[in-house]
């Protein structure tokens, strides 16, 4: 029982835990931000062009339905603004960063490949922080 708490506690402890953890917390903010940008600038302005004063309001009805256009443009906008922003601040960048790897090149003079799984990681690192393999110090 004792062993299976220390693995347990070896396991949350761990820095994929803890990034993974960071990361929603984070991205859950950053959801919130990108609606507040949507809702509070983009929305009015094109509202002003379409001449309604709120666009998630906008909707249609057919045969008494309620079709919430603004509301799905709303959501529609936000998802593109965050999908635009992680591809381009996260994705880009780190393909760049795995291209490197994969042609055997440092990212800079500080980092060096882990001989297991080819990663870029830290001169000075004894372990690898992805394959958790331990490596001997340059």
């Amino acid at each position: 029982m004792i062993g299976m708490l220390k693995g347990f506690r070896d396991f949350i402890l761990r820095g994929n835990v803890i990034d993974l953890a960071v990361a929603v917390v984070v991205g859950a903010a950053f959801k919130d931000i990108i609606t507040a940008v949507v809702t509070d600038f983009i929305n009015p302005l094109i509202s002003a062009i379409g001449g309604k004063p709120d666009l998630s309001k906008f909707f249609i009805t057919i045969n008494h339905s309620k079709i919430l256009i603004g509301a799905f443009a709303n959501t529609l906008i936000s998802f593109l603004i965050i999908s635009a922003i992680i591809y381009f601040f996260v994705v880009v960048p780190m393909n760049k960063v795995m291209e490197k790897a994969k042609r055997g090149e440092k990212s800079s003079p500080t980092d060096r490949s882990c001989p297991e799984c080819l990663s870029i990681i830290p001169v000075k690192s004894l372990r690898c922080r992805f394959c958790t393999a331990k490596l001997k110090p340059e």
